[in-house]
């Protein structure tokens, strides 16, 4: 075995690679496609039970596929060979979609998501479903369908949500990385609380996954993985991937401009920091010490990079909470459950359709309106800054069972005093990212949000690169590495 293989004197195993170098392995014909597959499978059957991450797993078939990438798909693709999975809100064909409810027990669709066919095109390998709350709505992985997504670090504590199984397969090494989607924060949250780097992209920049079709504009697919590079190999994909005739497509895949970007880690940058939020004047929000130690040492870091660093506060916005709890059960109002289904749902789905249900067409349309002055808003305030930084969450990871069940108006509340710098992202379109700088007494992950312009996604890879060449959190693993 090489020298470059070893890796201070543990055993090594194919998952100790990041994603970019399982890819070069691929392709200098060191490991095959059905090695990788099967190496990722080994360790899911062998783990998953206790970390939920996984909701299905399609092993036959993802060997099968694996075969067929090896013999049929070109290696221009761009994750030639690369396993991943489908979070469980994405439709396979053939393959069950649950959505984290009851209501869907049993559905298999015939027919495959756009999302699903960029991975398909690309020539990735998909393993099976992660794991979902319901629809996708919390920010927390815990549903009446399946065992709750358990942070690696410590079981008792969840990971976070939406995209919880996602992350945590990632940060377990059940994956090298995962696609997950975002609509109030459901990539960030759960890469925040296993210790990963999570990307939510600038609405409209995935054709598969513009956001467009949803509420407000508010949910987007992005990447989940350990490194930055590797988030941006994903992403640069997910980009370029599909159907679309204003994508433009390389004639060999040798990495996009994100990766790029993510490699060279190159630039000095005008930043922002800001602990204030559009919760504040709704909710009880405090920052807790882990959150601000963190925050501090990356603020430390950047400015011995030699980044400019000023402080900032948002401009109050009274209207922001109401508008969008408003637009958040007006999307759930939509949700594919008849009323008769209702009795199926979980305390808090439930109460979101129903009240989205009962809102008027009036009433929605002022909150979009509301939500709309808010995103000019928030970009113009944020216009004089290459990217903003913020704490990822205002707590440490919370346990399992935390969030309160039995009354939903209490429930969105502690979401919101966990999450309050994710939602109003979403809301004004921007990128960001979390990166797990930090890790607590107690060995947890603590990361901090970099939120960035219209399409500056390079930017903020660019700084991440740079953070994670300082703090070499790739180099961090729960006890199940």
């Amino acid at each position: 075995m090489k020298l470059s293989t070893l890796r201070l004197g543990n055993v090594f195993e194919l998952h100790h690679l990041t994603a970019q170098e399982q890819w070069d392995w691929l392709h200098r014909g060191e490991i095959t496609p059905q090695e990788l597959a099967q190496h990722y499978l080994e360790r899911v059957e062998r783990l998953n039970g206790d970390l939920g991450a996984f909701v299905t797993v399609t092993g036959e078939a993802a060997l099968e596929r694996a075969a067929l990438v090896r013999k049929s798909v070109p290696r221009t693709a761009a994750l030639w060979g690369m396993p991943y999975a489908d979070k469980d809100l994405i439709r396979r064909a053939g393959v069950p979609a649950g959505f984290g409810s009851r209501a869907f027990a049993g559905f298999v669709p015939e027919e495959s998501d756009d999302l699903v066919r960029v991975f398909d095109d690309a020539g990735a390998v998909s393993l099976g479903k992660t794991s979902v709350p319901e629809f996708g709505m919390p920010s927390y992985t815990e549903s009446q369908v399946a065992p709750p997504a358990r942070n690696p670090y410590d079981l008792s504590l969840g990971a976070g949500g939406s995209s919880g199984g996602a992350a945590v397969a990632v940060a377990a090494g059940l994956l090298p990385f995962a696609p997950g989607s975002d609509g109030g924060g459901s990539i960030r949250i759960p890469a925040a609380a296993t210790g990963l780097v999570g990307l939510k992209p600038s609405r409209g920049l995935i054709p598969a996954g513009t956001g467009l079709d949803s509420v407000g504009g508010l949910s987007v697919p992005g990447p989940l993985a350990r490194t930055v590079a590797d988030a941006a190999m994903m992403l640069d994909a997910m980009i370029a991937g599909g159907d679309y005739p204003f994508t433009v497509r390389a004639p060999r895949w040798d990495g996009g401009p994100l990766l790029s970007a993510a490699v060279r880690g190159e630039g000095r940058f005008q930043l922002a920091v800001t602990t204030s939020s559009p919760w504040d004047s709704e909710y009880d929000i405090e920052v807790s010490r882990e959150a601000k130690e963190a925050l501090e040492l990356a603020l430390r870091e950047l400015d011995a990079i030699g980044h400019g660093i000023e402080t900032i506060d948002l401009e109050p916005q009274d209207s922001y909470a109401s508008a969008f709890r408003t637009v958040w059960q007006g999307g759930a109002a939509n949700l594919p459950v008849d009323d008769d289904q209702l009795d199926l749902l979980e305390p808090l789905t439930r109460w979101l359709v129903e009240r989205g249900r009962q809102t008027s067409a009036g009433a929605l349309a002022t909150a979009l309106r509301v939500l709309s002055d808010f995103e000019r808003s928030v970009i113009r305030q944020f216009a004089p800054f290459d990217a903003i930084v913020t704490p990822a969450l205002a707590l440490t990871p919370r346990p399992v069972g935390w969030y309160d069940n039995d009354d939903p108006e209490r429930n969105f509340e502690q979401q919101c005093q966990y999450t309050p710098f994710t939602s109003f992202v979403n809301v004004s379109g921007l990128p960001a990212i979390s990166l797990p700088v930090a890790v607590t007494a107690d060995g947890l992950p603590m990361g901090v949000q970099l939120i960035g312009r219209p399409g500056g996604e390079h930017v903020l890879l660019a700084i991440g690169a740079q953070l994670e060449r300082r703090l070499q959190w790739q180099r961090r693993h729960p006890p199940m590495w």
